[in-house]
């Protein structure tokens, strides 16, 4: 006996051409965008360095700064500075800078003291921090990372050529446990599969403040953040969006090369970092939208094609077969890039993790976005 037996043969049908449709578009998505970023190969580091000005906006930073800063300052890199611009913080950030410049004459502090002009974005600083760099080649980090290796200079380095003039780093969490600490590492390994995917499908919308690199003549070029300085953040996507250009950008996953952060450990704290991230979507363009929500709404669909499918008898082999080479298609595409980021605790289960992520992702959206939170730090 059928569970639906009002859903008719024609119905059916119809159902039946648009899980193909759906499955289609999962795996053009699959094809064209993921796999991309799981066939690229960063360019190995030669003995030709390039000087490099690394620059760090922090406020109210002591704790993060004298556990990270030491790992940056010693780099094994032949020429650098890190620029570390101290915003208007009040703590003891100041005398813990102080000590390290005695230690390492490769460090430059820009102290911002109080004032009740400056806003508290990230923008302010990191322009002082731009503006006073000797060096052309620029590595945006935060004061809450610490790289992977003293090899991330040279393997982000690398990557700058004669086209490319900004880099597009990863920048994951430190792996700890509970449930939050697996959502936001989840959160961040999926948003890195987008970026860095439509990256390499020309269709650059973002990388990560905290891993992220350009010359001064690009930024100057593009006359800084000036077309968005109003909004608190967007110093890395919105910024992104503006001068990457004709081909001028490349990506770099090589494991030595990524950023470290320790993830927040309160939900409440999470949903209002987010909500600071989100304030800048709303000015992506139409496309890049629509772009960003094909694969999770075509993904939620295609299951829910599939069980009506299932529930009302019209499946079978063929169904059977479109949905299990997509899965699996997806296991070892996706999947690979998880363990190429340094998450394979995701990749075992993706299509699990995969479906979890379609549902969550708009959760999260709607909910941290009625946090009020909009300053940086």
């Amino acid at each position: 006996m059928k569970l639906m037996p009002q859903l008719g043969y024609d119905l059916g049908s119809y159902i039946f051409l648009f899980f193909c449709t759906m499955a289609f578009i999962q795996i053009i998505w699959v094809l064209f965008i993921y796999l991309r970023v799981l066939l690229h190969k960063d360019k190995t580091p030669s003995n030709a360095y390039q000087p490099l000005s690394i620059i760090i906006a922090a406020r109210n930073e002591e704790d993060n700064l004298f556990n990270n800063l030491p790992h940056i300052l010693a780099q094994d890199y032949p020429e650098f500075e890190v620029i570390v611009v101290n915003h208007q913080s009040k703590d003891n950030s100041k005398f813990i800078l102080r000590a390290f410049q005695k230690e390492f004459d490769n460090l430059r502090v820009i102290e911002l003291e109080p004032n009740k002009h400056f806003n508290i974005g990230k923008k302010l600083p990191l322009t002082i921090g731009v503006k006073g760099a000797k060096y052309e080649h620029l590595l945006f980090t935060d004061a809450d990372c610490k790289p992977a290796s003293n090899q991330w200079l040279k393997n982000i380095a690398a990557q700058f050529g004669e086209k490319e003039s900004m880099i597009l780093g990863y920048g994951p969490y430190h792996k700890e446990k509970g449930l939050l600490n697996r959502i936001i590492r989840l959160d961040t390994s999926m948003i890195a599969m987008n970026y860095l995917g439509f990256a390499k499908a020309r269709v650059p919308y973002m990388g990560v403040g905290r891993n992220l690199a350009y010359t001064k003549s690009l930024f100057e070029s593009n006359k800084g953040f000036k077309s968005h300085y109003q909004i608190p953040s967007g110093d890395d996507d919105l910024f992104v969006q503006s001068a990457a250009k004709k081909k001028n950008y490349t990506i770099c996953i090589n494991k030595d090369a990524f950023a470290y952060s320790t993830a927040e450990n309160s939900w409440q704290n999470w949903f209002r970092q987010k909500s600071r991230h989100f304030t800048t979507t709303a000015h992506y363009g139409v496309f890049k939208k629509l772009m960003l929500g094909i694969y999770p709404t075509t993904l939620l669909l295609l299951y829910t094609s599939f069980l009506i499918l299932c529930l009302s008898f019209k499946l079978n082999w063929l169904v059977l077969i479109i949905f299990g080479s997509l899965i699996a298609l997806k296991w070892i595409v996706q999947g690979a890039i998880l363990s190429k980021l340094n998450e394979r605790s995701f990749a075992w289960a993706f299509p699990l993790w995969d479906v979890f992520y379609a549902i969550l992702a708009p959760v999260i959206y709607y909910t941290s976005e009625k946090s009020n939170a909009r300053t940086w730090k």
